[in-house]
């Protein structure tokens, strides 16, 4: 079942940015907050985050990653001085 969700004391800068932005996309202000509402709603929170990509190891050392950019990058506009 739908919920109803009220946001008390907005500042009138932040509505009107808000005001700008779902005029923009052609949207309502209650269609674009519930469209990020359900956003970061799918996204999980730091510490869910933190926890998933702790127990992941990295397979690339860290100098491997350093030497690969430094090889992409080439040498720097000043290295020859």
């Amino acid at each position: 079942m739908p919920k109803t969700v009220q946001i008390r004391d907005i500042d009138d800068d932040v509505y009107a940015g808000l005001l700008r932005r779902a005029g923009e996309e052609g949207i309502t202000v209650p269609e674009l907050l519930r469209r990020e509402a359900t956003r970061i709603a799918a996204r999980p929170s730091i510490a869910e985050w933190l926890r998933r990509t702790d127990r992941r190891p990295s397979r690339i050392a860290t100098t491997d990653v350093l030497a690969n950019l430094d090889e992409w990058r080439g040498e720097w506009p000043d290295a020859g001085r």
